[in-house]
């Protein structure tokens, strides 16, 4: 009877260290599956679903975004459908100088529309569908001028000619400024430019800190060897390339943005064209001299000059400096974003520049030399892509900063042309006449929203990249 008891508790206690044992053993196998499968972008975006006020900021900027992308068919003063005499129109969607000839039943000629002069309110329509606001950005309502209130009277022509209160779909329902445009039409285009500034600005910034960032940190002030006459004469062309293809050309590159994107764009390219032709022609000047003393190959102190760089950048107000730039070049919405693009890289530059000091000397990188990769393609394949991420973070605060320096230029009336409505221009409108508290109060809450969500996101953004952060 005791052996059996005995026995029973031998069985008993090896079934539990069994179970001990197996399940220690399955424990560890999913470890090590969840290790092998673990993927650090899905644990990023994990880590950032949980920041409930990060999470709402993005899909109010994908909000922002729908609004700022169909912005023309939200605020139009000509109707999205339209059937006037028997004939089915699309204002809205078809080009402003379209002309539409109406005939009735008997093919008689009856009247004639064009897009952009008719006044599409007048019409007596068989069907209609407006826009949700019956306005653009650039309609002047000659019947509400001076600041019209949103409570206040707002009056309108109607269909027969006369003077009325206006009706309800016609009504703006933030006010007017003083030459009669839409407030509410002003908000949802000025989402266009506002977004179109910070991710233009913001790229330009991009190139070129990234590189310069990454050229910085990877080589050092030691890394990097040339001969001595070819260093002087990169110099030389660099200076020589930046005054001929931006000092200059300056003018013809602000009349061309003033013409046209594409006339920018171009004007650009060649400028750029000049640039890297001058170097490429100073460095081939320079093995004309490559004998004796100027053959030596020196060290090039690429880090100081792009750290001297930042700093003497960084020592000058920001804002100042645009504005003085501003003030000299032809006034353009893509001028102002080159401006702040080219203002505007030195802490991406920084970011960049840090964590190529911290990869530089890391297994993989060593690993890519040691086979004999070239050092761009060290830099650009290898090291760069695990050194984007607080880059990224910079970048989003950059934006919010970009939408903000756009403001405060069209605040101050020397951003971009008045012909453009932007949301620190209507903020401006505000200036003369401070008893109009909706001009100031709609597009400041509309900054304000705009500025926050992208902070927001670039805070849980920085939490979700650094692992480090996360208690």
């Amino acid at each position: 009877m005791n052996l059996l008891i005995i026995l029973s508790v031998v069985i008993f206690i090896l079934s539990i260290y069994e179970d001990f044992i197996l399940t220690k053993q399955k424990t560890n196998q999913v470890k090590k599956i969840n290790i092998e499968n673990f993927s650090f972008k899905k644990y990023a975006w994990n880590q950032f679903k949980k920041n409930k006020p990060a999470k709402f900021s993005l899909y109010l900027l994908i909000l922002i975004i729908i609004i700022a992308l169909f912005a023309p068919y939200i605020a139009n003063e000509r109707p999205l459908y339209a059937k006037y005499k028997g004939k089915t129109m699309y204002p809205a969607f078809a080009d402003e100088t379209k002309k539409d000839s109406i005939f009735n039943k008997n093919g008689e000629f009856v009247s004639i529309l064009q897009y952009d002069i008719t006044d599409w309110r007048t019409l007596k329509y068989e069907k209609v569908i407006w826009a949700p606001i019956t306005y653009d950005n650039t309609f002047q309502d000659k019947y509400n001028r001076n600041y019209v209130s949103p409570g206040g009277k707002q009056r309108y022509k109607n269909s027969n000619g006369k003077i009325t209160e206006i009706p309800n779909k016609f009504r703006h329902y933030l006010g007017t400024d003083n030459i009669g445009r839409d407030l509410a039409a002003g908000l949802v285009h000025g989402s266009r430019i506002a977004l179109l500034v910070g991710l233009v600005s913001m790229g330009i910034a991009s190139i070129i800190g990234i590189i310069l960032g990454a050229l910085a940190g990877f080589f050092g002030d030691t890394r990097l060897k040339m001969p001595r006459i070819k260093y002087w004469f990169t110099l030389v062309g660099i200076f020589l390339g930046m005054f001929y293809g931006f000092g200059s050309r300056k003018y013809e590159i602000g009349e061309a943005f003033s013409q046209s994107v594409s006339s920018g764009l171009f004007q650009l390219l060649i400028s750029f064209s000049v640039i890297i032709g001058v170097i490429f022609l100073f460095r081939l000047l320079s093995r004309l001299f490559q004998f004796g003393f100027l053959k030596k190959e020196v060290n090039v102190p690429i880090d100081s000059f792009v750290s001297r760089g930042i700093e003497l950048l960084n020592s000058i107000p920001r804002l100042l400096l645009i504005i003085t730039i501003s003030s000299i070049v032809t006034r353009s919405i893509w001028i102002v974003m080159v401006i702040i693009g080219l203002t505007s890289w030195t802490g991406i530059a920084r970011f960049t520049r840090a964590e190529f000091l911290r990869i530089r000397s890391l297994e993989f990188v060593q690993a890519a030399q040691s086979l004999g990769f070239s050092s761009m393609r060290t830099i650009f394949r290898h090291a760069l892509p695990n050194a984007l991420a607080p880059v990224f973070v910079s970048i989003a605060f950059g934006i919010a900063s970009a939408i903000l320096i756009e403001s405060g230029l069209s605040f101050l009336g020397i951003g971009v042309p008045a012909d453009i409505v932007t949301w620190g221009s209507q903020l401006n409108q505000g200036r003369s006449n401070l008893e109009a508290w909706w001009v100031i109060v709609f597009p400041g809450i509309a900054i304000f929203i705009t500025i926050t969500v992208y902070n927001t996101i670039a805070e849980a953004m920085r939490d979700a990249l650094d692992p480090k952060l996360k208690s």
